[in-house]
């Protein structure tokens, strides 16, 4: 019977019982529901079990599925241990590096990636690009090796490591009337709409912080998820916006968007290569670190 059983679906399950909601879980190993489904469908029968069982709108797992979920975790980590070992024997000709980000990220750290992957083409490079509350939940559940990131969370236990500058600017229209001010006071900048990333993000928070600061609040528009919607919306005129400097330097040929000269602007923010601190990193995870660290230093030289 437990022949039957596959590595694939103890993964899955153990995605699962992370989560507690099938579709969540799908979305974080890139499967459609119905797929997830069935493999977990038939995990339970080659045990003979139900696994979990749904009560109103929640999932529970069974006492049977708590012990195989418990079981997969412990698999789940030998096999990763292993694959480590092997790597370490073989340095860096083979392995694989698992690293999330946050959106934002992307705008400067696809380079480095780029470079990494350019000095270690056998080395398989998984990327996750997620918002501000999957990261940490990635994080909380040690589902990668690294993780790039803005702001480093408290709550974790991790080691965090600065690898680039992340400079916070205000972004306007080309043609909007501040364009050609300066030393624009806070008071003033919160009267205009302002377009927001979503509540929960870094650079949302350091706005939050730069207009308490000063005693003012910002008239928000509208919140989005994504820088490029964000820069979309403030191109078309509906408003003002707060983003990394990296953002806008994709910008500069189209002429849309322009930095204003805000008293208190650029907030000065970091860019973090950040791991748990009881993670023993892989051969390719610590020569990720030496990359990134090392174009640090010689930028900083």
């Amino acid at each position: 019977m437990l022949r039957r059983i596959t590595l694939h679906q103890l993964r899955l399950f153990a995605a699962l019982a992370r989560s507690m909601n099938m579709t969540r879980a799908a979305e974080e190993l890139h499967m459609t529901p119905s797929a997830f489904s069935i493999q977990i469908k038939q995990l339970s029968e080659s045990f003979g079990a139900a696994l979990h069982e749904q009560v109103g709108k929640k999932l529970f797992l069974t006492e049977a599925g708590r012990t195989v979920a418990a079981a997969a975790r412990d698999m789940i980590e030998r096999l990763d241990l292993l694959g480590m070992e092997i790597a370490e024997q073989q340095g860096l000709t083979r392995g694989a590096l698992r690293v999330a980000m946050i959106t934002t990220a992307r705008y400067f750290a696809t380079r480095m990636i780029g470079d990494f992957c350019r000095a270690y083409p056998n080395i398989e490079f998984v990327l996750e690009v997620v918002n501000r509350d999957q990261i940490l939940q990635r994080m909380r559940d040690n589902l990668d090796d690294l993780y790039i990131m803005g702001q480093v969370p408290e709550e974790l236990d991790v080691v965090a490591l600065p690898v680039a500058e992340n400079p916070l600017v205000v972004i306007a229209p080309a043609n909007h009337p501040l364009c050609g001010e300066t030393a624009i006071a806070p008071r003033r900048l919160a009267q205009e709409p302002f377009i927001l990333r979503e509540a929960g993000s870094g650079t949302r928070q350091a706005i939050e912080r730069y207009f308490a600061r000063h005693g003012v609040t910002p008239s928000v528009r509208m919140s989005l998820g994504s820088d490029e919607t964000i820069k979309q919306v403030v191109a078309a005129g509906l408003g003002v916006t707060a983003l990394s400097r990296h953002v806008l330097a994709l910008d500069a040929a189209s002429g849309q968007l322009r930095e204003l000269d805000v008293q208190g602007f650029p907030i000065q923010r970091q860019w973090y290569l950040a791991h748990l601190a009881a993670k023993k990193l892989s051969p390719p995870a610590r020569a990720f670190v030496e990359l990134l660290t090392g174009q640090a230093r010689g930028r900083a030289s």
